[in-house]
Order: structure tokens, then C-alpha cells, then sequence
């Protein structure tokens, strides 16, 4: 079924221009035991619902940015000092998600972009590969690679309880969402719907 649901969503959404657009990058690589995607985790801010969530590299398009794609780009140099441009590979263009602006509730839509890291920088990488060179802004905490095969385990699959607004009337109010879990890190909201989509996706090209 939801393969079937996958096919009816269109990749592009029609009214993607009339609104806040952004981009993330999902970016993979071959490490030793396989492919991992990399996700960050982002960094405690005061006044920021999502601080210390996990999260793909991304941020809003700016209106120097030639294109949403190198919007993706320029936010990943930015954020972590990878430079998709000279060491990825573009693989694919994934559906666009539809949310709302930050503490807005004015709509924005995200598109998330499939990068492979070549294989110069797949394999020198991080802390015990320096040459890819990963250095983190202050808006990111910690960058963190979990291998693909984790999110196609069923049993890695979780719920738990969100409240919308600790702090408001609507905090008497919770609703159960999705989330996968690793190594204490948790996956959910917008991240979790787009590396779902992405893990689907592939599913049934392989299918």
C-alpha cells in the first residue's frame, strides 16, 4: 500500500514556487560494513523547538542561490564543510515535502537531494579519515553515520509520544508519531519522512 501511495504523490509539488522553498542533501557513502547516510544533530538554541533534534544538512534558499539544488549545496558547506559540488556525486532528486516555516504557520516545501560521496571522500573520512575535513558550524552539534540496512530492519521501527506545546493549554494534548532509534539518537518528524520516502523509493526501484 504503500509502495501504491508512493507512485500517486508527485515529485515536484505544483505550487512549490508561490511559497518558502528549501533543500536538504541525503548524503551516503560506502563505509566499512556498507552503504550510511549521514545525519546531523543539531545544536541546543534557546528559543529553538528543534534544538539537539537529528536532521539532514539544509537549510532555507537564499536569493543568491542559483537553484534549490545548490541550495542544498551551499548549506551542507556551510553546516558541516562538505563540498558536494567537488566531493559528491548527485544521484537523484527526491518527492518534495510539504511543512510549515519556522514558527509560522505560513507553508514551506522542502526538497531533499541524493548525494554519493566519490569514492576519494567516501573513504577519507571523518576522525579516522581527516582528508574529507568535516567541520561543524554552530548550528550542528555532532555528525553521525548510520548504516542504510538499520532503517530496513522492521523492529528498528518506534513510536512515542510528541506534545505540540509543552508550555501552552495544548500541552494536556499528545499524539503518538513515528521514529527510529540509534544509538540513543532519535529520527522523527520531518527527517524521518523524508529518509522514509527515500528508503521506499529505492525499495521499489529494486523491487
Amino acid at each position: 500500500m504503500r509502495n501504491y501511495i508512493m507512485g500517486l504523490r508527485p515529485q515536484r509539488l505544483p505550487f512549490r514556487r508561490f511559497t518558502q522553498r528549501s533543500a536538504v542533501a541525503i548524503i551516503t557513502r560506502q563505509g566499512t560494513h556498507g552503504e550510511e547516510i549521514l545525519f546531523i544533530k543539531r545544536a541546543t538554541r534557546p528559543g529553538d523547538p528543534w534544538s539537539g533534534d537529528i536532521a539532514f544538512p539544509g537549510g532555507k534558499q537564499q536569493q543568491n542561490d542559483n537553484s534549490i539544488r545548490d541550495t542544498a549545496i551551499r548549506e551542507t558547506k556551510e553546516e558541516i564543510n562538505i563540498d558536494l559540488a567537488q566531493q559528491g556525486i548527485f544521484i537523484s532528486r527526491q518527492i518534495d515535502v510539504l511543512t510549515r516555516r519556522h514558527n509560522k504557520l505560513a507553508p514551506m516545501v522542502v526538497t531533499p537531494y541524493h548525494y554519493q560521496l566519490n569514492s576519494s571522500s567516501a573513504t577519507n573520512n571523518d576522525a579516522s579519515h581527516p582528508a574529507l575535513n568535516i567541520r561543524l558550524n554552530h548550528e550542528v552539534a555532532e555528525v553521525i553515520w548510520v548504516p542504510t540496512t538499520h532503517f530496513h530492519i522492521a523492529k528498528n521501527t518506534h513510536h512515542f509520544r510528541w506534545t505540540p506545546a509543552p508550555h501552552s493549554i495544548a500541552s494536556r494534548l499528545s499524539i503518538s508519531l513515528p521514529c527510529y532509534y540509534y544509538d540513543n539518537h532519535r529520527v522523527w518528524g520531518l527527517t524521518y519522512q523524508m529518509l522514509r520516502d527515500f528508503i521506499t523509493h529505492r525499495e521499489i526501484n529494486n523491487a
